[in-house]
C-alpha cells in the first residue's frame, strides 16, 4: 500500500482525537469541561479506552453527547482516587461507570470505597456499581473478540501486516503466543494503539462480538 494511502487511513481512524504527546491531559481537560452539565460519567484509564468506548457507543446507535454522558480518560488507574475526591458530592449524584485493567482492579475497588460509593469486595460488586474489569486490558479483550485471523486482516487493510510479520520474526517474539505478539505490535508504534482502538472496536461490532466488559458498561450507562 502506498505511503499516502496508509497515512490517510491512519488519519481517518484518529479523526476527532488528539494523538499528540500530551493527548491524555488535553482529553482529560476537555472531558472535565463538560462534567458540570453531565448526567453520567464513564471513567477509563486512557485515550485509547475512550476511543473504544465512544466507538462502541456510536456503533450501538447511542449519542453520548445528547445523553450528556462524558467519557473521561483519567490518566491511569492510580488517578481514580484523586479524580473521585475532586468530583466530591457529584460522584453520588451522577450515573457512574468505568473500565479498569485486571491488574488495577484493587486500586479501583479501594477508590470506590473511599469515595463512599459502595464497598465492592468482589468483581461482581464492582459491576453492580457500574465498573467492569478487562482481562488483561481492553486491548487484549478486543484482540480476543476479533481473533488472530481477523486482526491480521485488519493489519493488512491498513498496510501494517508486513511490519507485524517483522516483529514476529524478531528473536524476542519468535514463537510467542500470537495474541501477545498482536498486543506488543499495537504498543510498539507511535500512537498505533489509538488508531486501532477504533478499528478493532468497529471490527468487533461488525460480528456482534463486543467484549463483555465493554458491552456491560454500555448497558449499565444507558438511559
Amino acid at each position: 500500500m502506498e505511503l499516502a494511502r496508509r497515512r490517510e487511513l491512519a488519519r481517518r481512524a484518529l479523526d476527532g482525537y488528539d494523538s499528540g504527546p500530551d493527548a491524555t491531559n488535553r482529553a482529560l481537560a476537555g472531558a472535565q469541561a463538560r462534567i458540570a452539565d453531565a448526567a453520567g460519567l464513564i471513567l477509563v484509564e486512557g485515550v485509547s479506552d475512550q476511543i473504544a468506548v465512544e466507538t462502541a457507543a456510536a456503533g450501538r446507535g447511542r449519542d453520548l453527547v445528547a445523553e450528556r454522558v462524558v467519557v473521561v480518560p483519567i490518566g491511569g488507574a492510580h488517578a481514580i482516587g484523586r479524580f473521585l475526591t475532586e468530583l466530591g458530592p457529584l460522584a453520588t449524584r451522577l450515573r457512574l461507570g468505568g473500565l479498569c485493567d485486571v491488574r488495577e482492579e484493587e486500586i479501583f475497588r479501594r477508590a470506590l470505597t473511599a469515595a463512599g460509593l459502595g464497598s465492592p469486595g468482589t468483581r461482581a460488586d464492582m459491576a453492580r456499581l457500574g465498573f467492569h474489569v478487562c482481562v488483561d486490558d481492553l486491548e487484549q479483550e478486543l484482540l480476543r473478540a476479533v481473533g488472530v485471523t481477523g486482526v491480521e486482516a485488519l493489519f493488512a487493510s491498513q498496510g501494517d501486516l508486513g511490519s507485524f510479520r517483522t516483529l514476529q520474526g524478531q528473536p524476542a517474539w519468535r514463537g510467542q503466543d500470537p495474541e501477545r505478539q498482536l498486543w506488543r505490535f499495537l504498543r510498539a508504534g507511535s500512537h498505533r494503539n489509538l488508531r486501532y482502538a477504533r478499528l478493532l472496536t468497529e471490527a468487533a461490532l461488525s460480528t456482534d462480538a463486543l467484549p463483555a466488559p465493554l458491552a456491560a458498561l454500555l448497558d449499565g450507562t444507558a438511559d
